[in-house]
């Protein structure tokens, strides 16, 4: 249950933090809005954080599911900024 509970709050963390850094940081930057930039940025949250499962509560399938929650929030984000959201 534990495991479950910490999954679910990585990947919806990951996206949230993604997705309002995008939108209030990266607005202005043109390379935001690239195809490949929220699978590079999805990758490299997930290589940033995969030194952590050496920790007995966080395994690797948890950085990956990091990494998935970070590139789909920068994607979420891009789209965002494409509507004109604030």
């Amino acid at each position: 249950m534990l495991g479950l509970f910490l999954v679910t709050a990585i990947a919806i963390g990951g996206f949230s933090l993604a997705r309002q850094f995008v939108k209030r940081r990266l607005r202005f930057v043109d390379a935001v809005r690239a195809p490949m930039f929220p699978f590079l940025v999805g990758l490299l949250a997930a290589v940033a954080v995969w030194p952590l499962a050496i920790l007995p509560v966080l395994t690797a399938p948890m950085a990956a599911i990091f990494g998935i929650g970070t590139g789909l929030g920068t994607a979420s984000g891009v789209k965002a900024l494409k509507r004109g959201e604030p």
